[in-house]
């Protein structure tokens, strides 16, 4: 096992030099995020209005009308934040659903690891695969298990790598042929820095891709640093950062601001591809599964609320108000549109904004086992995980995902609430993956994609 786990500091970020200036302006202009386990109203300056609690069939109604929900201030976490505001959770009788913003994908394992029993988080938003290693007690205090549930995929798209202004002009887009050598050249002095937002999930894979498919070794060739999505901005403004990883609104932030630029949307490096999910501890569903139904419920509805387009001016206000990103709300409405001002290019196509519900390969919401696997299998690339979890067909890494994976609830949620049968896969794999650098992911051969990478730590 790699020895990165043992190294992430509990409660701590690692940040640049510039911490202290960061911290005034992530404090003066961005809204500084609440200590862990702080709460957030509901948003009462929204101006939304609760929907009535709809008639609940005695046999679904939930254990319990209490839950807190963990969320990071990203697009990804629109649907919980809409499913609380226009009272989607209300309706299926979750009607004490308590968001609680994390300062930190630490804090926010932090919090999950003691519960909300202990004034920390029952689940929420989550990077990938960071369920399954709180499961398997991979980055967790003393190694403790606590078991994990993937109940339903938030989005697809919606993350951006966002570029310092003194990078304009020098070849750093989505192919990196023309700025290898500018890169490189930097490692053996000043190396280039880029930041993501918690090491070994999927923020830190989306720049680890585009490095590699760039003919960079993002182990070798650059540094990497980690910092919480609302200061990645603050701490490029200090001129420390080259580069960061994270969801929208914050890359799209630099270019508004007039210090950086967009290099590459990550829906141009994986169109439609997985992001964030809701995942709770295994314990609270086991002990609520009619409310955590509910919950898959609310969401879904969120979800399918969030993709019609004429809504999303309103999402854009509700989710820049002060009790949730404190941002101006244009900065979140045009990249919801797929209008994307990139500093050196613009982007104005839907298909590369972020869906909730369907995107132009099926399902957004449903879990797909096969997307579980991708997230291993890069863990393997970089050596955050051995490679037996591979070996033998990927035996090892398919019952981690059997176990945490419960794609089974998201379906009996779904039919309960009697979403379409055409909009409930029947297989547990979306099938063949591409990338922009014509590399595929054939879930069923997850060692064949290994081997046709090039730049990689794991020897294979």
């Amino acid at each position: 096992m790699s020895d990165l786990f043992n190294q992430i500091s509990r409660r701590k970020f690692i940040i640049t030099a510039g911490a202290s200036a960061s911290a005034i302006l992530l404090k003066g202009c961005l809204g500084n995020p609440p200590e862990p386990g702080g709460s957030t109203s509901s948003g009462a300056n929204s101006g939304t209005k609760a929907v009535p609690v709809a008639n609940i069939n005695p046999e679904q109604k939930p254990e319990t009308t209490k839950v807190k929900l963990g969320y990071i201030p990203i697009v990804e976490s629109a649907p919980l934040i809409i499913a609380k505001e226009k009272g989607f959770f209300a309706e299926y009788g979750m009607t004490d659903v308590e968001l609680a913003k994390q300062a930190s994908w630490g804090a926010a394992r932090d919090n999950v690891e003691i519960g909300s029993a202990g004034g920390g988080i029952d689940g929420g938003q989550w990077q990938m695969p960071m369920p399954h290693l709180i499961t398997e007690g991979l980055i967790t205090k003393g190694n403790q298990k606590i078991p994990m549930y993937v109940l339903c995929q938030l989005i697809t798209n919606g993350n951006g790598i966002a570029i310092a202004s003194k990078w304009a002009g020098k070849g750093v887009g989505l192919k990196l042929d023309q700025a290898k050598s500018a890169i490189t050249a930097l490692k053996s002095s000043t190396p280039f820095t880029a930041a993501q937002t918690f090491p070994a999930v999927n923020q830190d894979f989306w720049i680890r891709y585009w490095f590699a498919a760039g003919g960079i070794n993002p182990d070798s060739d650059v540094k990497l640093l980690t910092v919480p999505a609302a200061q990645t901005v603050a701490n490029m403004k200090t001129g420390t950062m080259d580069a960061f990883s994270t969801g929208d609104p914050w890359p799209y932030r630099i270019v508004k601001d007039k210090i950086g630029f967009l290099a590459a949307l990550t829906a141009e490096i994986w169109k439609d591809h997985p992001e964030e999910y809701l995942a709770m501890r295994g314990d609270w569903v086991d002990k609520h599964p009619k409310a955590t139904k509910a919950i898959i419920k609310g969401i879904i509805k969120a979800q399918q609320w969030l993709d019609n387009f004429d809504n999303r001016k309103e999402a854009s206000e509700i989710l820049s108000g002060r009790n949730y990103f404190n941002l101006p709300a244009e900065i979140l409405a045009e990249p919801f549109q797929g209008n994307y001002d990139m500093g050196e290019r613009k982007i104005n196509d839907k298909s590369f904004a972020a869906y909730y519900w369907k995107d132009a390969k099926g399902s957004v919401s449903y879990p797909y086992k096969s997307h579980d696997l991708w997230f291993i299998t890069e863990s393997v690339r970089w050596g955050f995980l051995p490679k037996d979890y591979i070996d033998n067909g990927a035996a090892k890494a398919k019952a981690l995902i059997d176990k945490v994976n419960k794609e089974n609830i998201w379906k009996e949620a779904a039919q309960e609430m009697g979403i379409a049968a055409a909009d409930i896969p029947t297989a547990t794999s979306r099938g063949v993956e591409e990338f922009f650098d014509g590399v595929k992911f054939d879930p069923e051969k997850p060692e064949e994609y290994l081997k046709s990478l090039k730049i990689k730590k794991v020897a294979i």
